[in-house]
């Protein structure tokens, strides 16, 4: 006996020991994965430069502005570079909503809208943003090991540039709250 979950858009099938039956056209080898992450990671790159903008408008922090600004002209080039990425692997650059993402950004616009424009908000703000350049960490850390593997090696080198601008933006997060905002923030108790 099989048991549906409808989860509003994917409907997953899952037999009595719970191992999900996979969707058509689902992955079967490590560059097919590839491939669909990399898809995944283009939508989220792409939404990221609408987010990033609005998440501006709502800092107070002119370091965490610069930060943000900053970022998203980085974010904008990752957005290339996936293109890069997939020329050197053959295939189009096609985005496939990232499921992942858009909940981060939600959570994001949620955090605003639950607090005062300010340094609470602000640091609301960062907490968002590392969230997302964790998980970014996380997907383009994975990326790479995929490309590497695959012998993709042009691809596993732009990756890596990625993946290090990543790391780079949340120390960069962690360092402005820990400077002035969060201690700031934290007067406001």
């Amino acid at each position: 006996m099989e048991v549906v979950r409808d989860n509003s858009k994917n409907t997953a099938s899952k037999s009595k020991t719970g191992t999900i039956k996979a969707k058509s056209g689902a992955a079967q080898g490590l560059r097919d994965l590839f491939i669909d992450s990399l898809k995944d990671i283009y939508w989220a790159e792409k939404a990221l430069t609408k987010a990033l903008p609005k998440m501006t408008k709502n800092a107070t922090s002119n370091a965490l502005k610069q930060a943000l600004t900053s970022h998203l002209d980085e974010t904008v080039e990752q957005v290339s570079r996936l293109e890069k990425v997939f020329e050197i692997i053959g295939e189009k650059a096609v985005a496939k909503k990232c499921d992942a993402m858009e909940g981060l950004l939600k959570e994001g616009e949620g955090i605003m809208e639950e607090t005062e424009l300010g340094v609470v908000r602000d640091a609301g703000i960062i907490a968002a943003g590392q969230k997302v350049e964790h998980y970014e960490i996380a997907t383009y850390g994975t990326l790479h090991a995929f490309a590497t593997t695959l012998g993709e090696d042009k691809a596993a080198k732009l990756l890596a540039i990625s993946l290090e601008e990543e790391k780079k933006a949340d120390v960069t997060l962690t360092e402005i709250a820990l400077a002035t905002i969060n201690i700031d923030a934290a007067e406001n108790d």
